[in-house]
């Protein structure tokens, strides 16, 4: 059976690839062409187009790219006709991907979505370009269900969070420590700046900053997959900020306290139990248009599962040095670290369990069959 899958950044990559080793251990005949990202090609995918040359992150950063990305969108629909695949599985990133899926209707192709477009956030019109063009829809967050269920009639399989599969089927290493020439004595605070290099940008120096105001524990940057170790130089020169390749997990495992960008790294944090401090900045423009389109209290995915404000969110001008260190000092005290261990606990019975891969694999498999 040919397959074809388009995620469109970090967090597609990785959710894709899970899924992917979902399809070939059901259908070991399976052909799988992709946009994506190494972990997808690693799982057993032909990769068509790296996510690192699609990720725009905000509204004037896309228009700025729209030539890109309009040559992305021609260039996608000559692929999937030239492989004509028996489904065509979307993994969020939905400007790209609901205009790949109107024209795949049309053409007779089956569509599935993975992973919602966040349409409860803002344009929850797209509703009806989902009922229109998809043909099976899997939700990971425990509220998706509901919302588009009951609010918009359109049924919905809850698969769970992918993230346990990848958290639970990592390889551990226990050398961390010694692999990355650090002490254990000395705490260790994560910083997870994002993975696109116009947000990293934005978010980083005032991460470095702030770690100079606090000497006695270790600053380590989670360096994102797509970008290259030596291209965070320029913003650690003479500090004692490190950054490690190919090892989130393994440095949230040992983190005491992590700053990180808003995204599934927010929910990664949570998983591993460690308090966090969420961080947003963009663009003044994209800020402006964002505050009056966008109908979210909160932008953590930990929030926004709890609907309550567990992680503080600093965004835009509440992101400075001042504030990040105030509540970085409270993330690394006594007080700091019970609160976040009972908040994750009430996240963690609501979340679901293992397996979304195998069972959103399974349902495509048994569709595409019917």
């Amino acid at each position: 059976m040919k397959y074809y899958i388009i995620a469109g950044e970090a967090s597609g990559d990785l959710h894709g690839s899970r899924l992917i080793e979902a399809i070939i251990k059901k259908d070991p005949e399976a052909n799988i062409r992709c946009w994506g990202g190494d972990l997808m090609e690693q799982a057993g995918a032909d990769l068509v187009k790296h996510y690192s040359e699609l990720a725009f992150m905000g509204f004037w950063e896309v228009v700025t790219h729209l030539w890109v990305i309009l040559n992305n969108i021609k260039f996608c629909k000559t692929d999937i006709l030239k492989f004509k695949p028996a489904v065509i599985i979307y993994i969020d990133y939905p400007g790209f991907n609901l205009r790949i899926a109107k024209w795949a209707r049309k053409n007779g192709f089956k569509n599935h979505y993975y992973i919602c477009p966040q349409i409860w956030a803002w344009r929850e019109n797209r509703i009806h370009q989902i009922k229109r063009d998809i043909d099976a829809l899997y939700a990971i967050l425990p509220f998706e269900q509901q919302y588009f269920k009951e609010k918009h009639g359109f049924p919905v399989n809850f698969v769970g969070n992918p993230l346990f599969d990848s958290i639970i089927k990592r390889k551990k290493s226990p050398k961390f420590y010694s692999k990355n020439s650090l002490s254990k004595s000395i705490p260790i605070v994560a910083l997870l700046p994002g993975s696109r290099k116009q947000e990293i940008k934005k978010m980083l120096p005032i991460f470095v900053k702030v770690s100079k105001l606090f000497s006695s524990y270790e600053f380590i940057i989670a360096g994102a997959p797509g970008i290259d170790k030596d291209w965070y130089g320029s913003y650690i020169q003479n500090t004692n900020i490190s950054v490690v390749k190919n090892q989130t997990y393994d440095l949230l495992e040992v983190a005491k306290a992590a700053l990180v960008s808003s995204g599934t790294a927010t929910l990664e944090t949570a998983i591993f139990k460690v308090p966090q401090l969420v961080c947003y900045r963009s663009s003044f423009i994209s800020y402006q248009i964002a505050i009056r389109l966008v109908k979210l209290r909160y932008i953590s995915l930990v929030n926004l599962i709890l609907n309550k404000g567990v992680v503080t969110e600093l965004i835009q001008d509440d992101f400075n040095v001042k504030e990040v260190s105030n509540h970085l000092q409270f993330l690394l005290s006594e007080e700091g670290q019970e609160k976040f261990k009972n908040d994750y606990e009430i996240l963690f019975s609501v979340l679901g369990k293992e397996g979304a891969s195998e069972k959103t694999a399974g349902f495509i498999i048994e569709a595409i069959k019917a």
